[in-house]
Formats: C-alpha cells, sequence, structure tokens
C-alpha cells in the first residue's frame, strides 16, 4: 500500500516541477536569452576550433580518440585493427593474407629513401616532400615492424623503440648514433641508411652493416622463437628486420646500375621467405626486369602473383596490360583497326587495358604526361592517385620503351568509365562537422536574439512548453482516470 501511494505521489510532484518550470520561464527577460545563446554559442565555437587544430596537428578527432580509446573499452568494444594482425611469421600466412587484402593504404613497395632522395627536393625548394600523414603511417610502421615488448631488456633496443616515436629527424639521428654506441644494433643502421645518408652509395653501405647485425639477432631468435611468446615475437620482428634490409640492399643495387644483381637479390629473398607478402617484393622484382626487358620472366612472374585471390594493384595491372600491349602496339592502327576491326590479340590488349583502367583511372594521365609528375609517396592508396604517381614514377620508362604501347593506351582508355578517387583525402570526422553545425546554429540563434529579444523569448517559451506538452498530457490523463476523492485525499498525503 505505501508503494502504491509512493507511485501515485510521483506525478503529484512532477506536477509540482512543471508548475514552477513554467512560472520560471514566465518571468524571464529577453536579455536572459541573449546571453544564454550568446554565451552556448561562445562554448561550441571554442570547442570547434579546438577540435579543427587538434585534427589538423594529429590527423583525428579528439573527441573521436577518447571515445575510441577510453570510452570504448570500457563498454565492451573490441578493436579490430590491432597491430598484432600486421605482423605475422611463416606460419600465418592465412590470417595475413586477410588482413591485407583488407588493407587500404599501403606502404609503397618502391618508396625513396629520405636521406639520399627525397632531401634533395628540400635542398632545392626548402619544402618537405613527404605530407604529415604519410610520415606519421611510416612511423606506425616502423614501430610495428622494428620494435617489440622485450626491447626494453635491451638498451640499445630500448633507444631505438623511443626514436622510431620522435618526430624530429634529427633526433631521430641522434638517438640511432646513441644506441649504436652501446651496441651493434640493425635498426640503428637502418634509420641512419634511410634518413642520414645522403647517396644510395652511403645508404648502401650502412644498410651492409645492418645486415651484418641482423642476421646474428635473427640466428640467435631462431634458435628461441618455440621457448614462449616474447621469444617468438622477437623472431618475428627479427625477421622483419632482416626482410626489410635486404630488400632495401636490392633496391640500393638497382639504383645503381646492377639490375641483374638487384634480380637475384629479389628472387632469394622471396625464396627465404615466401609467405611475407606484405612487402610486396614481387613488384620491385617486376620493375627490375622490366628494365632487363626479360619480358618472359616478367610474364612468368605475373602468372604468380596476378592471381584472383590476392590483392590486385598498378603495377600488376598496368604491366600485364604492358604485356599485352607490345605484342601488338608496334603495328596498331586507329584507323586500319576501325576499318578490318580488331584482331584476337589486339582485342586482348584492349580489355587487358580496360581492366587496368577499371582498378587505377588516374595512372594513364601520368603515362601520357597529361598530369606532372611529383615525388611518391611512401604511402599510397589502392586504385587512389597516390598509387598511380607511384607507378608511373618508375614504370614511365617501360612504357616509352615499348614503340606504340603509349599510342594504344591513349586510344583505349578513355573508353573506360569509371569512379575517380583521390589521395590523400581525409573526410572530416563526424564530430568535427556536428561541432561546426551546433557553432552555425547557435551563433545563428544568438545573432537573432539579440536582433529580436522579445520575439526570441517568445520561441524561446513556446519551444519550451512543447517540449513539456506530453509530460502535461500524460499528467492531465491521470487526473481524470483517478476518482477526485481518492485524488483529494493522495494530495493531503
Amino acid at each position: 500500500m505505501l508503494f502504491l501511494v509512493y507511485i501515485l505521489r510521483v506525478p503529484l510532484k512532477i506536477n509540482d516541477n512543471l508548475s514552477t518550470v513554467s512560472m520560471f520561464l514566465n518571468t524571464l527577460t529577453p536579455k536572459f536569452y541573449v546571453a544564454l545563446t550568446g554565451t552556448s554559442s561562445l562554448i561550441s565555437g571554442l570547442i570547434l576550433i579546438f577540435e579543427w587544430w587538434y585534427f589538423r596537428k594529429y590527423g583525428t578527432s579528439f573527441i573521436e580518440q577518447v571515445s575510441v580509446s577510453h570510452l570504448r573499452p570500457l563498454l565492451g568494444g573490441v578493436d579490430n585493427n590491432s597491430p598484432s594482425n600486421s605482423n605475422t611469421n611463416n606460419g600465418d600466412s592465412d590470417s595475413n593474407r586477410q588482413s591485407v587484402s583488407e588493407c587500404k593504404v599501403w606502404r609503397n613497395p618502391l618508396n625513396l629513401f629520405r636521406g639520399a632522395e627525397y632531401n634533395r627536393y628540400t635542398w632545392v625548394t626548402g619544402r618537405e616532400p613527404l605530407t604529415y600523414y604519410d610520415m606519421n603511417l611510416s612511423a606506425q610502421d616502423h614501430q610495428t615492424f622494428f620494435t617489440c615488448d622485450t626491447d626494453h631488456l635491451r638498451p640499445a633496443d630500448a633507444i631505438m623503440q623511443k626514436a622510431w616515436r620522435e618526430r624530429n629527424p634529427q633526433a631521430r639521428i641522434s638517438a640511432a648514433h646513441e644506441a649504436l654506441e652501446l651496441n651493434e644494433c640493425a635498426t640503428a643502421y637502418i634509420l641512419l641508411a634511410e634518413e642520414e645518408a645522403t647517396t644510395i652509395v652511403e645508404a648502401e653501405k650502412l644498410f651492409k652493416q645492418a645486415l651484418k647485425a641482423g642476421e646474428g639477432c635473427y640466428r640467435r631468435s631462431q634458435q628461441l622463437q618455440h621457448h614462449g611468446a616474447q621469444y617468438e615475437a622477437q623472431h618475428r620482428r627479427d625477421t622483419n628486420v632482416l626482410v626489410y634490409i635486404k630488400r632495401r640492399l636490392a633496391m640500393c643495387a638497382r639504383k645503381l646500375g646492377r639490375t641483374r644483381e638487384a634480380v637475384k637479390m629479389m628472387r632469394d629473398l622471396m625464396k627465404e621467405f615466401p609467405l611475407l607478402s606484405m612487402f610486396n617484393i614481387h613488384e620491385n622484382l617486376l620493375e627490375a626486369l622490366l628494365e632487363l626487358q626479360a619480358y618472359a620472366d616478367v610474364q612468368a612472374v605475373l602468372a604468380k602473383y596476378d592471381d584472383i585471390s590476392l590483392p590486385k594493384s598498378a603495377t600488376i595491372c598496368y604491366t600485364a596490360a604492358l604485356l599485352k600491349a607490345r605484342a601488338v602496339s608496334d603495328k596498331f592502327s586507329p584507323e586500319a583497326a576501325s576499318r578490318r576491326g580488331l584482331s584476337t590479340a589486339e582485342m586482348n590488349a584492349v580489355e587487358a587495358i580496360h581492366r587496368a583502367v577499371e582498378f587505377n583511372p588516374h595512372v594513364p594521365k601520368y603515362l601520357l604526361e597529361m598530369k606532372s609528375l611529383i615525388l611518391p609517396p611512401e604511402h599510397i592508396l589502392k586504385r587512389g592517385d597516390s598509387e598511380a604517381i607511384a607507378y608511373a614514377f618508375f614504370h614511365l620508362q617501360h612504357w616509352k620503351r615499348v614503340e606504340g604501347a603509349l599510342n594504344l593506351l591513349h586510344c583505349t582508355w578513355e573508353g573506360t568509365f569509371h569512379e575517380v578517387s583521390v589521395y590523400p583525402k581525409k573526410e572530416l570526422p563526424f564530430f568535427i562537422l556536428f561541432t561546426a553545425g551546433l557553432c552555425s546554429f547557435t551563433a545563428m540563434l544568438a545573432l537573432l536574439t539579440h536582433q529580436f529579444p522579445e520575439l526570441m523569448g517568445v520561441f524561446a517559451k513556446a519551444f519550451l512548453s512543447t517540449l513539456f506538452a506530453p509530460l502535461n498530457f500524460v499528467m492531465e490523463k491521470v487526473e481524470s482516470i483517478l476518482p477526485s476523492s481518492l485524488w483529494h485525499q493522495l494530495t493531503r498525503i
């Protein structure tokens, strides 16, 4: 009975509160509404300015980052983008293939050396050739591939773990030298070869020193990899380091004109670590084989990697189109083809170009030199403009070498319909758009309230009355349903 009385008293208290609120609203002056909307507009504007500054500096929304990093784990959310998915050893090929196939932004397999190549642009123009977003992705890659949980047990590796997180290039280089004073550290040599060496010859010399240190670490960790999870993680890191060093040494040989030596190094590396497809060494091999004009070997590599179960790339698609075009391009004539029709070989070449353009529609304009080439980024967006730049930067010479190939491409590519994408295009997070909309709305309310305070006061009262109308309706229904005598007794209680 007491519980029933308590339940019935709740609507009475709500009714009294609504009456009090109604009286309070009627006593408010227009100046109050002006101050209220002005304060709301100021606060939302400050939040918008802070969100925009944080987004420009770190590439993400502060509110979104806090909600994902702190609130989501408390609510039981699971992060599917765990960095552990990006590392793999020789027994994790299936999981690696699955995680790689879902990736959109890839590390450019043919990325240049920062010290020996990218810095030349800085010396000449005084501007940075890489965006902050691109370098931030590289920093994440370095921490993923070149560090592990046991680094704090070794002083040199602990220093390098901090070095990869440094934003200042000179701080990273100083940390690498500090690590080398303690021990022969392979990752320290890698950093110096990438960022301090001013020529490819210097970079190759440092990578050879890194190879010597990396092979020793790899052999030691290989013997202990089955002794626990920490040893297995350390072996995976040492494997990544060794593969990276050998791949970069092969690229140094290619840049220094020792192309056959580079091809051999790449083939040996792919045989030694066949399941580490995340480095895309086959794309380096394709470019080197094209330089040697070893088209039969190029076709053999394509037959292995141009598979439906593997992720495509502009290198694979356009190289396949180049080989098909090579068979007919020297004698191809648009006028003759329109009169007699396309032959089987010409049809195959046209279809291959169409497939390539469907995959990445940006490439033809760079190959046909309708758009100017720039230095390729360290990361590319599959099917985006950045991938087209990276491909054309290294493969334009191979298309020019095949007589008539660019002419066939020019006659064919415009017939392929496609949806154009752009990179790097960072869409604004929802919270920045929401805050901008909220700031604009409150600013408009503040302006209208300042210009028409009495009219906006009437609108505010009408809005609040409409907002509380459902509660008033419920109270009226309760009063009409309950007997008047019972209602009177409950009121007295």
